[in-house]
């Protein structure tokens, strides 16, 4: 496509190159070739403005970025907004993208949102797949690791490849910094969802008011006009996302026990899953989630309440819930100890996040719940003390190891930990940690194992000194409970 043609599809003029063939857009100016639009931005740590020369000199056609930027030997494709100019623009060149879109937003849940509407889809017949924390999951369950929000051109350039390998139907996380930095932009998105606003990212956000405010520009935004806002109902926050989601003029289908949309009348545990009560448009259902945890519930509904939003049949999305299978890293049964007790692996890492999980698991319990779970480097770090009294709150034993120190001081972010978790035990290795726990773990006791989920590496330094240490929360859980069992015939 001709760099004029795009342009005008996209709202924007192109001053110069306009008879120019479009091959490709680049937000880094090492990957630009000759044809390519380079987008221009400021950023926390380095300015894309300074690259522009050498990205003209690569063979960039054309340069998105601020009205004031200097741009010289390429056409000036200006705007106050350049990210999301570029990406308005990148939309029309990665085409064709799959038919129906959804994504979700909240602090917690999206990841198990996404992928059980991935699924509930592929019950129903359709080609399906997922972007998110897990990477892209494809029809044929395989996955791909990625960021929670690639980047934009990795974002739509995904889409279209996944468009022409036939998927119809893609689930994805929009995240609060995916949100702010315009990387879900330029598609058309049947429909979003919001599932909790809890305390996170806020070294990159001002305050709870500037974190929520990002989230809701998946409804004031991304969403197309007409589309339907599915929220769960049954947390702070949620009423705020409705005025959100109302002031844009889109549908609204509350989900949970306050919800309108999706009733949940009763939820009941059982040894591996629980059942579920519901109503919707008049009709009561019983569904048996083969998931255990309040919030696996809450996620359930939600996916469930994205499917409908897109034309799913309620039946058969409510009967397809009793097949869902688990998602990596939530309240994922690991390992079972020598003693019988149950291992559970969760990528909890917040004070919300901790407390459901252990709520989950309570009800379980006949014995003590053992709790191991750390906190993150170089991350907010107002959130450790509160999850450590979290962990504390909940837990009849709880240890505190490390988790991604980054580039600090593992021993630092342990004792913030600690001084909301007095009197917990302090195993910095996390291996010698989960150990510990599962060798301390009766029969009637559960461990958890939180706060990497499926995370296959453990990120320790920063800059040049830093290094992934492979390290799989399941793998390691599963490796101890089998030495342990070995050193007890």
């Amino acid at each position: 496509m001709k760099l004029a043609a795009l342009s005008a599809a996209a709202g924007m003029t192109a001053s110069a190159h306009a008879d120019a063939v479009v091959t490709g857009f680049a937000i880094d100016h090492r990957k630009v070739a000759p044809g390519t639009i380079f987008g221009a931005f400021q950023g926390g740590r380095v300015n894309g403005e300074d690259f522009i020369p050498a990205a003209i000199a690569a063979g960039a056609i054309a340069v998105v970025a601020r009205p004031e930027a200097r741009v010289e030997g390429a056409a000036h494709l200006a705007d106050p907004q350049p990210r999301r100019a570029f990406a308005h623009l990148a939309a029309q060149f990665f085409r064709p993208v799959p038919d129906t879109i959804v994504a979700v937003t909240g602090t917690n849940g999206k990841t198990s949102v996404a992928e059980m509407t991935r699924q509930i889809w592929r019950i129903a017949g359709f080609s399906a797949a997922s972007i998110g924390t897990l990477g892209v999951t494809t029809p044929d369950e395989s996955v791909s690791t990625g960021l929670t929000t690639p980047d934009i051109v990795t974002f739509l350039a995904t889409m279209a490849g996944l468009s022409r390998e036939g998927v119809t139907h893609v689930a994805y996380e929009a995240s609060s910094h995916g949100l702010t930095q315009f990387r879900n932009e330029g598609l058309r998105v049947a429909a979003g969802a919001f599932t909790n606003l809890s305390r996170d990212h806020l070294d990159y956000h001002a305050d709870m008011d500037d974190y929520f405010a990002a989230k809701m520009r998946l409804f004031g935004d991304v969403v197309d006009a007409g589309g339907t806002a599915v929220i769960w109902a049954d947390v702070a926050w949620s009423d705020r996302a409705c005025d959100a989601a109302a002031a844009r003029g889109l549908a609204l289908l509350r989900v949970g026990e306050r919800g309108d949309g999706i009733t949940l009348l009763a939820r009941t545990p059982g040894h591996l899953g629980q059942t579920l009560q519901l109503r919707h448009a008049g009709q009561e259902y019983a569904v048996t989630l083969p998931l255990i945890g309040a919030y696996q519930a809450a996620n359930a509904l939600v996916a469930a309440g994205l499917v409908i939003a897109t034309g799913g049949n309620a039946a058969a999305v409510f009967d397809a819930l009793g097949r869902l299978q688990p998602v990596r890293g939530r309240l994922e049964r690991a390992a079972i100890t020598a003693t019988g007790a149950p291992v559970y692996v969760d990528y909890a890492h917040t004070p919300d996040g901790l407390s459901a999980a252990i709520a989950a698991l309570r009800p379980h319990v006949a014995g003590r719940l053992i709790t191991v779970f750390g906190a993150g480097g170089d991350r907010d770090p107002g959130k450790r003390a509160p999850m450590g009294e979290a962990a504390l709150a909940g837990s009849d034993l709880v240890i505190v190891t490390d988790d991604n120190p980054r580039g600090e001081d593992p021993a630092v972010i342990r004792a913030a930990v600690l001084r909301g978790a007095p009197g917990a035990q302090e195993i910095g290795d996390r291996r010698q940690a989960i150990a510990a726990a599962i060798a301390e773990a009766g029969s009637t006791d559960i461990v958890l194992i939180a706060g990497k989920g499926h995370e296959q590496g453990q990120i320790v330094g920063a800059g040049e000194n830093l290094r992934v240490l492979p390290f799989d929360d399941v793998s390691v859980a599963r490796e101890c409970a089998g030495q342990m069992a070995g050193m007890n015939p």
